[in-house]
């Protein structure tokens, strides 16, 4: 079950209009979906919900320690299990009321005064209140928790099951882990590079902290870790050699073509002969065009020329022809006419440095995971994903199983608060567990 808060009307595409929760009836069971702006009444709605567990209205009924509550922040938490708290001890108290004491109970509080109307007065009312009472006591052991923090306890709670170690330590912070483990794959795997291999790995991260820090703030890669890894030269080789392959045709006839553009362009830049306007042509900027293009053609490792988009742009034929004064023309040789070609080859050059931005991010994060194995510690993200992959019935088969029959035994119900915030690793745990396209609860 997922909880947002209360929605007001709404159309969609269909011209449907989106039903208005009804508290009072909303199934209890499957996968409930309440969508909601910021103050429509999200707290109220969920403690409305969590009268109805415990009183077992249209639902088995349930005590708080079995109705999983989560929420994204601490501070939510308490204040979620404090309204729930005080809404449960609140309709205690009504229904505690001696008869014919309700008095405009359903005029101020339809919600409450319809769930009293379900109980008639005598010992039906009685032992609901007493319900009701004893779960706001209880509500010191609820699992109103934020996702992270009932990770934590389910893989201390079912460490067996779960694949781990009671004992495992919790770390907010893993930044020293993380730095030493930058600093064992920069140690074996780019210390060992040649060029221009090297070249290309230091230019995404001249050193190692820097690749830390991508590391750091790149996501959670996928990993296989049964699967063998390459060499980071291995690789990085590879894609530098498609990159020289590729580059070498591009380049085939270049220092000649330049040779004759020069040929043709730089007399035109004589005094009194120049065509083009000054500002936009200048003898100077000529050179220096054309001594970039040469020294790339001379390069094999040089993947563009060292020139702006616009410079390279005024070597072209319509480059040339925006630049003549008024009443000029020119013909420039058809050694200009291919530098479109090349500008647009140069777009299309593959890149190799995803794939050393993958390899550099499964080698960090096995050597993490090594690390963290060595010492026995755990960040927020290695819980939420020993927890799904311990509930991953295809690789773990009865081990998986008889963890989630643990945990949906142990909170029968599960109501989600803020689920926009839920991430795809949080929404595949919770799918795992409750099945909410099968119909559980």
């Amino acid at each position: 079950m997922t909880v947002t808060g209360a929605p007001t009307p709404d159309t969609g595409s269909t011209g449907q209009a989106t039903p208005v929760l009804d508290p009072l009836n909303l199934p209890l069971a499957g996968c409930q979906l309440i969508e909601a702006s910021a103050g429509t009444g999200k707290t109220w709605t969920i403690a409305a919900l969590m009268l109805r567990l415990v009183l077992g209205h249209g639902v088995t009924a349930r005590m708080p320690a079995e109705v999983l509550v989560m929420t994204f922040t601490r501070a939510a938490t308490r204040e979620l299990a404090q309204r729930i708290r005080e809404r449960l001890a609140e309709a205690a108290a009504v229904f505690r009321l001696p008869p014919g004491a309700e008095g405009d109970i359903a005029a101020r509080d339809p919600f409450l005064g319809a769930l009293l109307g379900a109980h008639p007065a005598g010992p039906a009312r009685e032992r609901a209140a007493w319900r009701l009472a004893a779960a706001a006591r209880a509500m010191d052991e609820a699992a109103v928790l934020t996702l992270d923090a009932w990770c934590q306890r389910m893989l201390r709670e079912h460490a067996f099951d779960a694949g781990g170690m009671p004992d495992d330590e919790l770390l907010p912070d893993l930044g020293a882990l993380q730095r030493e483990a930058a600093l064992d794959y920069w140690r074996q795997q780019v210390y060992p590079l040649i060029e221009p291999a090297r070249t290309a790995v230091l230019h995404l991260w001249p050193q190692a902290d820097a690749l830390r820090a991508f590391a750091r703030g790149a996501g959670e890669p996928d990993v296989d870790d049964a699967a063998p890894m390459a060499s980071l030269a291995d690789v990085a080789g590879t894609a530098m050699q498609a990159l020289s392959s590729i580059l070498a045709g591009i380049k085939s006839g270049w220092p000649e073509r330049v040779v004759r553009m020069r040929g043709w362009l730089e007399p035109l830049m004589e005094p009194g002969r120049s065509p083009f306007k000054a500002n936009i042509v200048k003898p100077e900027g000529v050179r220096g065009w054309l001594d970039a293009m040469a020294a790339w053609a001379a390069d094999p490792a040089a993947r563009v020329p060292e020139l702006t988009e616009r410079a390279l742009h005024r070597l072209t034929p319509a480059g040339l022809q925006e630049a003549l004064k008024k009443g000029q023309t020119c013909s420039p040789p058809p050694d200009f006419d291919a530098v479109d070609a090349l500008r647009i080859a140069l777009q299309d050059l593959p890149d190799p440095s995803p794939a050393i931005r993958r390899h550099a991010l499964a080698g960090v994060a096995r050597r993490m995971a090594e690390l963290q194995a060595r010492s026995r510690q755990l960040g927020f993200a290695d819980m939420l994903r020993r927890l799904d992959d311990a509930l991953d019935e295809r690789r773990h088969g009865a081990r998986a199983q008889r963890l989630r029959a643990r945990i949906v035994g142990q909170f029968p119900v599960a109501v989600v608060d803020e689920f926009q915030d839920t991430s795809p690793l949080q929404w595949r745990i919770l799918e795992r567990l409750y099945r909410p396209a099968g119909g559980a609860a």
